[in-house]
């Protein structure tokens, strides 16, 4: 979440330059940049620490981070925001794609990750991956309807706060789920 916060705040921040000020649709293209060329970096400072921190590095970190140095490279590289738009997109049906691959492989890839936060049996962790391969591609396609059709502000707000704000909702909905399936 601190590299999302970096964004957003850089994004808010960003120094424009004096003759972009009155160009409204070069001024968001300079914010844009300006943030990614912060993002990248901090993503990959935040991945660092991680490993710092537990001499591991977690694959779903790995992939955002990955997808944020590809994404957010072809974004200043073209100066084009487009790819860093559709980052979120393609991390959503990835990680949808992988989960969804596990179920059909018999392999409930999501107990692997979270197992140890999360104590239920076999059958909950079958219901929470079914779950969660539509809620990824929920994400998927509304950040696609916001980036195609909002402004880039309100684009960043959903990115930076509605995003995380409907992990934590969907999560929360899991309770009765978390209780009805708990080892405990």
């Amino acid at each position: 979440m601190g590299p999302l916060i970096i964004f957003f705040v850089c994004y808010y921040n960003a120094p424009i330059p004096e003759n972009l000020k009155n160009d409204l649709e070069e001024a968001n293209l300079f914010k844009i940049i300006f943030a990614t060329k912060i993002f990248v970096p901090a993503i990959l400072v935040a991945l660092f620490l991680g490993w710092f921190q537990t001499k591991k590095i977690a694959k779903m970190p790995l992939i955002t981070a990955i997808l944020v140095v590809v994404f957010g490279g072809l974004t200043i590289w073209l100066n084009n925001p487009i790819f860093i738009k559709m980052k979120p997109t393609l991390i959503y049906l990835i990680f949808s794609a992988i989960l969804g691959y596990g179920l059909l492989k018999k392999k409930i890839y999501l107990k692997i990750l979270m197992g140890p936060a999360i104590p239920m049996n076999e059958e909950g962790w079958l219901i929470l991956s079914k779950r969660f391969v539509g809620f990824f591609v929920l994400l998927a396609f509304t950040n696609e309807i916001i980036w195609r059709f909002f402004s880039q502000d309100f684009w960043v707000n959903f990115k930076t706060f509605g995003l995380p704000i409907l992990l934590i909702f969907f999560m929360a909905l899991q309770f009765n789920l978390f209780n009805k399936y708990s080892n405990k």
